[in-house]
């Protein structure tokens, strides 16, 4: 799980593998694959460095695609 932070500033956490899409809308929306959208305040790089951070954490480093 990773660590973000709500438009009213409390901390939410989000399974990052559940995450289908994220957009700047100027706030960033995160998407789920539920179809749930949550609106964070961390930047998209800040939130993307949590997500590689979190992978390698847990023995992902990379993605195959076949």
């Amino acid at each position: 799980m990773i660590d973000v932070m709500r438009l009213d500033g409390k901390i939410y956490w989000v399974n990052p593998h559940m995450i289908e899409s994220m957009e700047t809308t100027p706030d960033l929306t995160l998407t789920m694959l539920s179809g749930r959208k949550i609106i964070v305040k961390n930047s998209p790089k800040e939130l993307i460095d949590k997500i590689i951070e979190y992978r390698r954490n847990i023995g992902i480093e990379r993605q195959e695609v076949l």
